[in-house]
């Protein structure tokens, strides 16, 4: 008899197993068309109570959105801000009425999103969503992503790269290597040295060949020594780096100086698209007998 107990324990213990895994399958295979057809192919009335639970929940600061209006009104801001879109996801998998989703998220800010006119700037962004099932519908989404990331994309926020950049430039143009100095440059960052600086002759230098020949080898040529002292990096607003430094220098006219310097630089998609500089030129040309 204890036996045929266990035997009938394990049946239908192996029933309910294969129905749950049964199960868990029909809700990702349901979850990742509805999200297809919703992002991919723009049909925001995917979103509906077909798919979704009529007391859907989006987990979101400062307070959640509830409810299939609410929540089709919330991601119509991406297929209205967002052209070009290509929605994938990575991995996806799930446990009875739980989903994780891996996803990437890629298209072109052009029109109005979230009351964020557009900016022309491409997003590429990866995420994941904690997912609740119900009844075979989606009952809650929960997103994490960096938020700061995509801000820099959009170019509403400075991208926090931008120091780490700009220091490793100093750090380069410190050891000599130039190449290294201009790997970051954009072809066509524009370069201006200080008005009254005798550098200042080819503004506005287009191009690091430019920077090169008409800043850096000259420099190089008319100088025993020249370093920069006393770096201080400042991040700005609008992808803009200011750095706070003195030069150390000595013409090879036998003339030493050491002024108090400013840079300010800007960067746009991971390159230094300009420079401008601030310098006591009154004390440069003081020293400068050539």
């Amino acid at each position: 008899m204890k036996t045929t107990v266990l035997l009938f324990v394990f049946i239908i213990s192996g029933i309910t197993m294969a129905y749950t895994q049964n199960q868990t399958e029909k809700n990702i295979q349901m979850y990742s068309q509805a999200w297809d057809e919703i992002i991919n192919n723009g049909e925001i009335n995917a979103i509906n109570t077909s798919n979704f639970d009529e007391n859907i929940v989006l987990v979101s600061n400062p307070e959640n959105i509830k409810g299939i209006e609410a929540f089709k009104a919330y991601y119509q801001n991406f297929l209205t801000g967002f052209s070009n879109i290509k929605f994938d996801i990575i991995n996806i998998f799930g446990q009875d009425d739980n989903i994780v989703k891996h996803w990437r998220f890629r298209g072109e800010h052009s029109g109005d999103f979230f009351g964020i006119p557009a900016t022309g700037k491409s997003i590429d962004m990866e995420g994941v969503t904690l997912v609740k099932m119900k009844n075979g519908k989606i009952l809650e989404e929960h997103d994490f992503l960096d938020n700061m990331d995509f801000m820099a994309q959009l170019g509403l926020i400075s991208d926090p790269k931008n120091i780490d950049m700009i220091d490793s430039l100093y750090k380069a143009f410190a050891a000599g290597d130039v190449p290294a100095a201009l790997s970051n440059m954009h072809p066509e960052i524009e370069w201006n040295e200080a008005e009254g600086n005798k550098y200042a002759d080819g503004n506005p230098y287009i191009g690091p060949d430019a920077v090169v020949k008409g800043v850096f080898g000259r420099i190089m040529t008319e100088h025993e020594y020249f370093s920069l002292k006393d770096i201080e990096l400042h991040e700005m607003s609008n992808n803009q780096v200011f750095a706070s430094l003195r030069y150390d220098g000595k013409w090879k006219t036998g003339k030493a100086y050491n002024v108090q310097a400013a840079h300010l630089w800007t960067l746009e998609d991971g390159k230094i698209t300009a420079f401008q500089q601030y310098v006591d030129t009154r004390k440069l040309a003081e020293t400068d007998t050539n």
